[in-house]
């Protein structure tokens, strides 16, 4: 059965405008300079598995030719609008590795781009790779050989069919309200749009105050939807992952200290056993002066004479000296490797919780009062989101009344371009 924990699959999606997109495309296609922080190993960046590759085209690129070619359009949107989706498919490190690794991940995530197709459209998918060379050190420390976390970036642009209606300024009233044309423009909140209701737990549609329903988040059927298609493909072993609320993200991060600290336990028992192996060792350092003074000097000759007893003691020390040089050295460079690790995880740790305080101070108030007025922080909620959506609609209305200004100054201009046309003839 599979570690809820540990084994537990990711469908979750980022979303980029113009100006941010370059950010996920320098990492997803490991064109930056330097990875230090997320442990890449560069001389694995070879084996990163392309299922759609973008080639020498940035992004951008790609977006600009499509539109050029009539696959997709930005008609309507504003200049800071989302126009690529990130998804990013995710399963515990330690699922690939008891599996056959990078092999395994290979074949998985080969499955998860073709779900990445239903979802999207195989032509409005940008890029999609698998990421073979991102070292998980925790995992490596553990198992005591190199140990890789294998995750995959699919970048695509949220398309949905808009049909453009004759509006009433048509020349042809029996043209009016009829469809124009059909294009493929991008949008983020439409293609995310959940339609399917949220139900309690007896199966009857969760209602709003003003009695509509209430809808699952779309994130949510997507952890439902890819966790569905990967188990009905024969990939199984994992758990469905979950959405995460601001309290389930604290209870993230305290899940990330307490493996810290349990990597820091692990790391003193094994300083504990290195300097108990390094005892005798030392006790040993400690019977030189002993063995010192084993002899008796002839002060006329200055020549040593030892006891036979000595002689067999101090040979058999000898010998056991000099087997044990080496030991004693790896002994040595073992407590020291160990107490460099406790440190760097002692000095992470302590980072880790001043992260979970700050945060968990910030979140203190809403939690504390989601626990004791729990309707009240309910109604904010919704009046958030209220006000929200109608600043939304004010938005949407604007550009439309925009597009209305702009389509009736066209107009006009076809309009007198037809008169002057009409005069030269």
């Amino acid at each position: 059965m599979a570690n809820e924990k540990a084994d537990m699959s990711f469908a979750r999606v980022k979303t980029y405008t113009a100006s941010k997109i370059g950010s996920a495309e320098r990492h997803n296609e490991r064109k930056n300079s330097d990875y230090g922080n997320v442990n890449v190993d560069p001389e694995r960046i070879p084996m990163n598995v392309h299922f759609k590759d973008p080639g020498d085209k940035s992004y951008m690129d790609m977006l600009r030719e499509m539109e050029a070619a009539g696959m997709v359009s930005r008609r309507g949107l504003r200049a800071d609008a989302f126009l690529f989706d990130e998804m990013i498919f995710d399963v515990n490190t330690m699922y690939f590795e008891q599996r056959g690794g990078f092999e395994y991940a290979r074949e998985f995530y080969a499955e998860a781009y073709r779900f990445g197709c239903k979802k999207y459209g195989e032509e409005n998918i940008i890029s999609a790779v698998m990421h073979a060379d991102e070292i998980n050190k925790a995992a490596s420390e553990e198992l005591g050989h190199p140990v890789y976390h294998y995750h995959m970036h699919l970048v695509a642009l949220p398309v949905v069919e808009k049909k453009i209606l004759w509006s009433k300024r048509c020349k042809d009233p029996n043209l009016v309200g009829t469809v124009k044309a059909v294009i493929h423009q991008i949008s983020h909140s439409k293609k995310w749009e959940s339609r399917e209701p949220l139900l309690d737990e007896n199966g009857a549609p969760v209602l709003r105050k003003n009695g509509k329903p209430k809808f699952r988040p779309s994130y949510s059927i997507l952890q439902d939807e890819f966790f569905q298609h990967m188990t009905e493909h024969g990939f199984t072993g994992f758990v469905r992952g979950k959405e995460g609320s601001t309290a389930e993200h604290l209870t993230s991060l305290q899940y990330q200290i307490e493996q810290d600290k349990a990597r820091l336990a692990q790391i003193n028992e094994n300083i504990q056993a290195a300097e108990i192996r390094y005892e005798p060792a030392k006790e040993a350092h400690k019977t030189y002066k002993e063995i010192e003074d084993a002899g008796k000097r002839n002060p006329l000759t200055g020549k040593y004479s030892v006891s036979k007893d000595d002689y067999e003691t101090l040979t058999a020390l000898a010998k056991e000296g000099i087997t044990s040089r080496g030991k004693i050295d790896q002994l040595q460079n073992s407590v020291t490797y160990y107490q460099e690790r406790a440190y760097r995880y002692s000095t992470a740790l302590n980072r880790l919780q001043e992260k979970y305080d700050r945060l968990a101070e910030v979140c203190k108030p809403f939690l504390d009062a989601l626990e004791h007025f729990p309707e009240i922080v309910h109604k904010f909620v919704d009046l958030v989101k209220r006000l929200f959506a109608e600043k939304a609609a004010r938005e949407n209305a604007e550009r439309e009344r925009m597009r209305h200004e702009r389509e009736k100054t066209q107009m006009e201009r076809q309009s007198r371009r037809n008169k002057y046309e009409d005069w030269d003839r």
